[in-house]
């Protein structure tokens, strides 16, 4: 089967006007860790991001593919994409691929669209999608989203949310043998997308 490394993380949430993304900053091989500073969050355009996981060819190429195309559409038509609609294009080319060669990568696809608010949809490389308030990937997710579900409301603050990231590092960090030693928090808002901090641990 094919899917996220367990060794990454990635924890979406999204709040009352937002949507964050707390993303392990590793590249990992199979049991080799590459970097640590890997950024896997893609911006699509000012307001939609692409928060990718799995297999980092994969990751990376797929990625690539659907901001490339959404932006394509943007200027072709002079229009901006919404949020679930660069979800339902992304499910598209996922489900097309799994009859060819599936694409090992999952993804959440997060942004803020005027009238709506911020949304975050929830795909995975068998072509599932999902909207949600909270979501994630890899081995760490298991730990942390039980609590995610218990602590969120709809009117979550940044700072309430950004408590709850680091509630969730604490705990992979002590329940993961294989915790990843450095986060990235990002978040989409009415003002775009912007990277709040990067966290850093001992390995």
């Amino acid at each position: 089967g094919g899917g996220a490394p367990g060794m990454e993380y990635v924890m979406g949430i999204k709040g009352k006007d937002f949507a964050m993304a707390c993303v392990s900053a590793t590249a990992v091989q199979q049991i080799i860790t590459m970097k640590h500073d890997e950024d896997k969050v893609m911006r699509v355009d000012d307001h939609r991001m692409l928060v990718t996981s799995g297999e980092p060819g994969d990751r990376v190429q797929f990625g690539e593919f659907v901001c490339a195309n959404v932006r394509l559409r943007n200027m072709r038509h002079g229009v901006k994409t919404s949020t679930k609609a660069v979800a339902s294009y992304a499910r598209q080319e996922l489900a097309k691929a799994l009859r060819q060669g599936p694409y090992q990568s999952n993804l959440l696809v997060m942004g803020y669209d005027e009238g709506k608010g911020p949304s975050m949809y929830y795909l995975d490389y068998l072509a599932t999608m999902h909207e949600m308030n909270v979501a994630g990937y890899g081995y760490g997710s298991w730990f942390v989203l039980s609590m995610y579900d218990n602590l969120w409301h709809p009117d979550l603050t940044q700072d309430e949310a950004l408590g709850l990231m680091q509630k969730g590092i604490d705990e992979v960090r002590r329940r993961l043998s294989v915790a990843p030693s450095s986060y990235m928090i990002t978040v989409v808002d009415k003002d775009g997308i912007r990277h709040l901090k990067t966290l850093e641990y001992g390995s």
